[in-house]
């Protein structure tokens, strides 16, 4: 099949409505946003008690969380294999192959991306915020709320690097989740399936649910930011 045939038959598959396309999908986006959703409150949390505190060996812990972002989603998957399988030390959950384990999996690869982007996004921020927040007697929590509040775009943007992190891996959704039909079967895993089978009218309308689902989730987050020339009142 020539890639405009493949193309046209990938358009075909989406505006038909397949449901073993959109199927896959959804298993993608649900334990994509559920592993988000578990990710965030703590990893922000982390990133703003890193940025905000002094105490020793913080430079290493800083440099343990960026050096993470690179860590390989494949090594992820390795080592929840081992935890999750029969004789691993949480093989009684019998989350091998399931969704659990995926979400894990999702949860634990989004959380150096939320923890170093939200370090940034706090860091950069003026310390008199927080300094002024507390001189005006509000308590520790308080203090954070209005210090995460001036920084919620860069929160924002934390949220959505990592969703973009955890829907387009492949490793650990492999290894963790088993590539099962209707099960486990996500968006990547089933571009490499479909690929490696010479089946590309499927994976061509996968991989264009994922750049739209990338331009949807970057334009809410343009939207959201406003024009910072009219916020800043530039020409």
């Amino acid at each position: 099949m020539s890639l405009p045939q493949a193309t046209h038959a990938a358009f075909t598959l989406l505006l038909s409505g397949d449901p073993a396309l959109w199927g896959i999908v959804w298993i993608s986006l649900k334990t994509s946003m559920l592993g988000l959703m578990l990710a965030t409150p703590p990893a922000v949390l982390l990133g703003y008690a890193i940025a905000s505190y002094r105490f020793p060996a913080r430079r290493i812990v800083i440099w343990l969380v960026q050096a993470t972002l690179s860590l390989p989603t494949v090594l992820v998957g390795l080592l929840l294999y081992l935890l999750l399988s029969r004789h691993g030390p949480w093989g009684s959950l019998h989350w091998l192959f399931s969704q659990p384990g995926m979400v894990l999996g999702q949860c634990i690869i989004a959380t150096p991306v939320l923890v170093a982007f939200t370090l940034a996004a706090v860091q950069a921020l003026d310390a008199r915020y927080a300094e002024t927040a507390t001189a005006l007697g509000g308590s520790r929590w308080r203090t954070m709320l209005t210090v995460l509040h001036e920084a919620r775009f860069g929160v924002m943007a934390a949220v959505i690097s990592g969703f973009g992190r955890v829907i387009s891996e492949v490793g650990c959704a492999l290894m963790v989740g088993g590539n099962i039909a209707g099960e486990t079967r996500t968006i990547t895993t089933a571009i490499a399936l479909e690929t490696s089978k010479g089946e590309f009218a499927q994976g061509i309308a996968l991989g264009i649910v994922l750049v739209a689902l990338a331009l949807a989730m970057n334009g809410a987050l343009m939207l959201l930011q406003g024009d910072p020339r009219a916020a800043g009142g530039g020409p």
